[in-house]
């Protein structure tokens, strides 16, 4: 399902104009990125999930074609884990 697809769906749900969905939307997104990449602070949506921050260390890796050894930095990554009646709902 896409970004347009969900927009179009909420627009059809709710009576509100796919414009002012689309807005609420890339608002509701930003402020996600916000809360993540700058605050470093986990969005937790009770009955859906949280998403976070995840760490990774610093690594070394091969490059098996050209036989040479890499350096990977470390770095964070964003993360999502689902709640728990939620993942009940998906079996």
């Amino acid at each position: 399902m896409t970004k347009a697809e969900i927009i179009n769906q909420i627009s059809e749900q709710t009576g509100v104009a796919k414009k002012d969905v689309a807005t609420t939307v890339e608002a509701f997104m930003e402020t996600i990125r916000i809360s993540l990449a700058e605050n470093k602070e986990n969005v937790y949506l009770r009955g859906f999930g949280t998403f976070g921050i995840k760490h990774r260390a610093k690594k070394t890796a091969r490059n098996i074609s050209k036989n040479t050894t890499l350096v990977i930095e470390a770095r964070d990554i964003p993360s999502f884990k689902p709640a728990k009646n939620f993942l009940e709902k998906m079996k």
